[in-house]
């Protein structure tokens, strides 16, 4: 017997696709991979990412901020994990107590660390960001040596890694990675020389991984990918690579309108003809936008969403859907039939990229995980 799914509106998110892409990236690249979960891992949930990338073979995790962190911690992750972004000095003792490493990019901030770390006389544990050309946060090469000199005679300081980060790996004919590579890869000899490089450097997210093999390092930090979606539209995931994710949605009601009947708030559509319209329980404030041009699969065919998208429900003309009946399963990203819309024929239809179509999905919209 089917399992009955009560939900109107959900997630699918296959647990067994992201294993198989993190042990893609690591038959790719015979690199360690941190795997990145920041914003609730893409949209597809922190915690059991988490626990799949570690059981996958990922070595690390990384996220945004340290809130982020201490809930992996809460959840028992234990697997070694980076914040990426600024940390508060105020949380540097939980970030000891809970092993978990920070980034670090100006001297003020690092002295605000020290004095947290010698008040409670244990060290921690820091990646070094390095600016190469993504102009945001790091130090410049020529900063950063003496910087990590002077790191390096800190008694409560544990130098773990070094690492930049790309700003358009994914356009792989522009020059500016290449450039970006060739500055990293000349600081990171003059620490080898130094005798300063430390155990971890790395600077490859997703694109990067695909288009510059040279810059794997010793680690490398897939994001969009280890979700099974694209980079961008220059660069694409191998046909290996596995969607993680599914967006479900169901019809809750059907009618016959006649000619000249309004639809949704301001009547924006008007029935032309005799019309079936059918409602789905999904609106704004599952992140499915008011933007003109939606669609959605009901009957194994693309319908398109007409007039406008309430906050909690929008409707589809169904003329062109066989026998449809409330109740029915309405796919807003993912295959049904022969036909499949993906995350990004979403963010076309959105003039977005396919991260923030997936990483905004609503913390309402229940997650069902398959294949744990």
């Amino acid at each position: 017997m089917a399992e009955i799914i009560p939900h109107t509106t959900w997630l699918e998110i296959d647990l067994s696709a992201i294993r198989n892409n993190i042990q893609l990236f690591k038959k790719i690249t015979s690199r360690a991979v941190m795997a990145v979960i920041k914003a609730n891992a893409y949209g597809h949930g922190a915690i059991q990412v988490a626990s799949t990338a570690a059981k996958a073979g990922a070595e690390w995790l990384a996220v945004a901020r340290i809130e982020e962190a201490l809930s992996l911690r809460d959840e028992g992750i234990v697997t070694p994990v980076l914040v990426l972004g600024y940390t508060h000095p105020y949380f540097v003792p939980q970030a000891i107590i809970r092993d978990i490493s920070l980034t670090v990019f100006d001297k003020d901030t690092i002295n605000a660390y020290l004095k947290q770390a010698n008040r409670m006389g244990k060290a921690l544990k820091i990646h070094v960001k390095i600016e190469t050309g993504m102009g945001r946060l790091g130090l410049f090469p020529d900063e950063g040596y003496p910087f990590i000199q002077w790191l390096k005679e800190q008694q409560w300081i544990n130098l773990e890694g070094v690492f930049t980060h790309f700003a358009r790996a994914d356009e792989p004919d522009c020059p500016v990675t290449g450039q970006q590579i060739e500055k990293f890869t000349t600081f990171i000899k003059q620490l080898e020389k130094g005798k300063l490089r430390p155990q971890w450097v790395h600077a490859c997210n997703s694109a990067g991984i695909l288009n510059f093999p040279q810059a794997h390092f010793d680690m490398v930090r897939p994001g969009i990918s280890m979700y099974g979606l694209n980079p961008s539209k220059q660069t694409r995931v191998p046909s290996d690579f596995q969607p993680a994710l599914v967006w479900k949605s169901r019809l809750v009601s059907l009618k016959e309108f006649p000619p000249g009947h309004g639809i949704s708030y301001s009547h924006l559509y008007t029935t032309q003809n005799d019309e079936r319209i059918g409602a789905i329980s999904v609106g704004y404030a599952d992140n499915f936008r008011r933007q003109d041009g939606n669609i959605a699969l009901v009957g194994g065919k693309r319908v398109k969403v007409v007039g406008r998208v309430c906050m909690d429900q929008c409707m589809v003309q169904l003329d062109c859907v066989t026998d449809p009946q409330v109740g029915d399963e309405v796919i807003l990203i993912g295959k049904q039939g022969q036909e499949t819309i993906t995350a990004d024929d979403v963010a076309d239809i959105w003039h977005t990229a396919n991260y923030e179509v997936v990483a905004n999905l609503a913390s309402r919209l229940p997650r069902l995980y398959l294949n744990p």
